[in-house]
């Protein structure tokens, strides 16, 4: 009961069950959010499963259970995401409000429902698993996705600046590609040369565990050698 709590949505595969590993092994409570809650359930047997579904709006009754089952909240990591590949003009208004659903009001409303306890433990930590997308547009098929990765980037720097007196701090980590299924069915880039979900981990966990004085509003890192990232 004593240990902090890190409510991490996207938690049964990718990037999000890396997270939860790395925390575990480092200490943390969880609370795993996803859509898929069997194999997780199985997976993390100390930790509180939830079924999560963005498009549901459920995340107050997420952080609710969470904090009736831990008595605190000391980090959201919101690592659910869709993509879907259609350029700006072809996406249909259905696939872009999923899209914003999933990768920008759910991080939202999950974090606005868990603020008062990030709040009251001194040290509340947000991180917005975004995207390089969320930083530049790289293909037309990418740029639908990428119009909701820049919200998300700017949702945490929103977070950043009203949580700051609070404490509470918000970092937005930007990948390119992570060998996760999302990335192999959206491109032919070989898996084996992109970015681990375990690395990605490590940054979320640099993130979680510096200090109030130590603030990172953004944190890029690449496979590729692009010209800036």
């Amino acid at each position: 009961m004593s240990s902090k709590t890190a409510l991490i949505s996207g938690a049964s595969g990718g990037i999000g069950a890396a997270v939860a590993q790395h925390l575990q092994a480092e200490g943390w409570s969880l609370s795993l959010g996803a859509r898929r809650v069997d194999a997780l359930a199985e997976a993390f047997p100390d930790a509180h499963v939830t079924h999560h579904d963005a498009m549901q709006q459920d995340e107050a009754a997420w952080a609710s259970a969470a904090l009736d089952r831990f008595g605190r909240i000391d980090a959201v990591i919101c690592s659910a995401g869709a993509m879907i590949a259609r350029d700006p003009l072809e996406i249909d208004d259905a696939e872009l409000n999923q899209m914003w659903e999933i990768n920008v009001n759910s991080p939202r409303r999950l974090v606005k429902a868990c603020w008062d306890p990030l709040a009251a433990s001194g040290s509340g930590r947000v991180v917005i698993l975004a995207s390089l997308s969320g930083k530049r547009v790289r293909s037309p098929k990418a740029a639908s996705y990428a119009m909701t990765k820049h919200a998300a980037v700017a949702l945490s720097h929103g977070i950043r600046k009203t949580g700051w007196d609070l404490g509470i701090r918000s970092t937005a980590i930007c990948p390119g590609f992570v060998d996760t299924d999302m990335a192999r069915k959206v491109t032919d880039f070989p898996p084996a040369d992109m970015t681990r979900s375990a690395d990605i981990a490590k940054m979320v966990n640099l993130a979680l565990t510096l200090p109030n004085t130590a603030s990172m509003a953004e944190l890029s890192v690449n496979c590729t050698a692009e010209d800036q990232y």
